[in-house]
């Protein structure tokens, strides 16, 4: 059975092949901030943060899994979508770009605690059968080490590392030794919760063990 990654993210594939999966990877075409600005202003409200996430990798799944209905008939398996952001003391903090953002979110954040919310969306996807989804949010909380000084987040910043992903931080990387604390299931921090996609996958009928890459 093929899964197909609706996402160019690094972290994502990289966690999948952790797991046993070697997904096809195909990015979506999803204009990320003008979905919430249209759903924001037509419901005259803010997402919460678990709404925002959620709605992106629902979007960005389904985009992908049109695409693959109409150019590849014959698909069988899975479209997964994710997407995520980090929240601490209900401010959303997502990527930072540039380095001056990230070394102030870094001095900010040092000796806290925030949450990582992921969303998640799961597309089955068969010849003559109509396309089906599943979803879910999960949720991580992330301390970080209150020693952390600020040579050494001039020198993580440095690196680059934290400029592209949510809340400036990696927990599988670089920015490993700076957290002292993950509540949650850790994988939802690297960029999905593998238990939450085994949960989505298994609504389907489909057994999360069939989907790891046998060598020949």
């Amino acid at each position: 059975m093929r899964v197909l990654l609706a996402s160019t993210s690094p972290a994502r594939l990289m966690l999948l092949r952790g797991a046993g999966i070697e997904p096809e990877t195909l990015a979506p075409d999803v204009d990320e901030e003008a979905v919430i600005a249209a759903v924001e202003t037509a419901e005259g409200r803010t997402l919460s943060p678990q709404e925002h996430v959620l709605l992106l990798a629902r979007r960005k799944a389904a985009d992908v899994a049109a695409r693959v209905v109409a150019d590849d008939p014959a698909f069988d398996g899975v479209v997964i979508g994710g997407d995520s952001m980090f929240e601490l003391d209900g401010e959303i903090l997502g990527k930072p770009y540039e380095p001056d953002v990230a070394v102030a979110r870094w001095r900010a954040m040092r000796g806290r605690t925030g949450v990582l919310h992921s969303g998640h969306s799961v597309f089955r996807i068969a010849p003559g059968v109509a396309a089906h989804e599943e979803h879910a949010v999960a949720e991580a909380s992330v301390s970080f080490a209150a020693d952390v000084t600020d040579a050494e987040i001039d020198a993580y910043v440095a690196t680059g590392e934290p400029l592209q992903v949510a809340g400036a931080f990696t927990v599988d990387s670089l920015g490993g030794a700076f957290i002292e604390r993950v509540e949650g299931d850790p994988s939802t921090v690297v960029g999905m919760s593998l238990s939450t996609l085994r949960r989505l996958i298994a609504r389907h009928g489909i057994t999360w063990t069939s989907l790891w890459t046998t060598e020949e």
